[in-house]
């Protein structure tokens, strides 16, 4: 046991990734001998979080946007608590209990102090708080022993940037935020009755042709350009010869953001009708994949995508936008198809070529499925975790 005895706290804002992406690989320490506490802010996701056998959950609110005397009084209960625990490791995901916890690492002497990269907020920001915004990033890096990003990409525009250096900024393997369960994330666990019986209880002709969201909705996901586009595929006569329009759908799978949720749904209406379906959000992502044909993540920052390969590995090919993160998702033309950011023409000749292009959309299905198999099986992405976490021990 590698770890045996070593104490380690994972820190987030929310409790969303950790309880979404992170427990097979909290699962793997725990078998390599770490002692494990999570902290977090209690929330919607949180509720299964107490009940692991693996690790312990400790909730601490730590808001996302900024509030001085709530984020003073989440630093101030961080260093507290690791002061009082005598943490090996501290390892915080997002922005804001990044910076947190890389303060209240230090403050309190923890040895070995790690932050996961997984998007950048100031890169969709202007003025004043895109320059804050970006010099937390940075004081992030500075405060903590090494930083990790999520994709090849995204490390080398933190560095590009001045936010890190190439000393203190790693991606373990091919990158994600710890690879993606191949177990839950798989076709086979569907059967045609299961997926006959989503599509009818969701309102859907049992050959519709469904174009899948899984993300935030929210304008920085491009959720607007995705509306657009798919209005122009409702729009294009050629495409209809082969499939009728009534038979195509924009299933949006996730919570709203930003009070923009009837604006996004008249927006849908408008220009959709009722080929648009809002769903929620849902802790089972892959039912919805399953019924699939094509994924759409046409956003404007990612740190790498994960969903994109939590639905390659369903056999469900991509489109995103040619950002750092999408393109370590994709590999354009053989898993999915990139586009510009923001580029509505692309975006609906795309969409409309994988949906015409039978060939081709199960080509992209196969070799997509190939690669999340072969380069991003959580269990492999664990060990990874491990071993630098022994090797920074020694």
């Amino acid at each position: 046991m590698p770890l045996k005895g070593v104490r380690v706290a994972r820190v987030a804002s929310t409790s969303f990734s950790t309880s979404t992406q992170l427990l097979p690989q909290l699962a793997a320490l725990h078998q390599a001998g770490a002692s494990i506490i999570i902290l977090a802010s209690e929330d919607e996701w949180s509720g299964p979080l107490p009940q692991l056998d693996f690790c312990h959950f400790k909730p601490i609110a730590i808001h996302r946007d900024i509030h001085i005397f709530a984020d003073c009084w989440s630093l101030f209960q961080l260093w507290r608590f690791f002061v009082a625990h005598q943490f090996d490791i501290v390892h915080s995901i997002s922005p804001k209990a990044g910076l947190l916890t890389a303060i209240a690492g230090k403050l309190a002497r923890v040895p070995i102090r790690l932050h996961t990269y997984t998007g950048q907020p100031w890169v969709t920001r202007y003025g004043f708080k895109r320059g804050l915004l970006k010099w937390c990033d940075a004081l992030i890096a500075r405060l903590n022993t090494c930083c990790y990003a999520d994709s090849l990409s995204q490390r080398d525009f933190l560095i590009a940037h001045g936010v890190g250096h190439v000393n203190n900024v790693k991606v373990l393997g091919l990158g994600s935020l710890a690879g993606i369960d191949l177990t839950r994330f798989s076709a086979e666990r569907y059967s045609m009755q299961d997926k006959l019986a989503l599509r009818a209880a969701l309102g859907m002709s049992v050959d519709a042709q469904i174009v899948l969201f899984v993300g935030r909705v929210s304008a920085d996901k491009g959720i607007y350009e995705l509306l657009h586009a798919f209005k122009n595929i409702l729009l294009n006569d050629t495409l209809h010869q082969q499939f009728p329009a009534q038979n195509k759908i924009l299933l949006i799978v996730g919570s709203f953001e930003d009070n923009i949720e009837k604006s996004i749904r008249e927006e849908a209406k408008a220009l959709c009708g009722e080929r648009v379906i809002f769903t929620g959000f849902t802790h089972q992502p892959e039912q919805y994949m399953a019924i699939a044909d094509i994924l759409c993540l046409p956003s404007y920052r990612e740190g790498f995508g994960t969903v994109i390969i939590e639905a390659a590995a369903m056999g469900v090919p991509a489109i995103g936008s040619r950002i750092y993160g999408l393109i370590d998702a994709i590999v354009d033309g053989e898993t999915g198809l990139l586009v510009d950011v923001k580029n509505i023409e692309q975006l609906t000749d795309a969409m409309a070529g994988l949906l015409e292009n039978t060939t081709l959309r199960l080509t992209l299905a196969k070799q997509a499925k190939a690669r999340a198999i072969r380069d991003f099986d959580s269990q492999h992405c664990g060990e990874l975790v491990v071993r630098e976490y022994e090797r920074l021990r020694q």
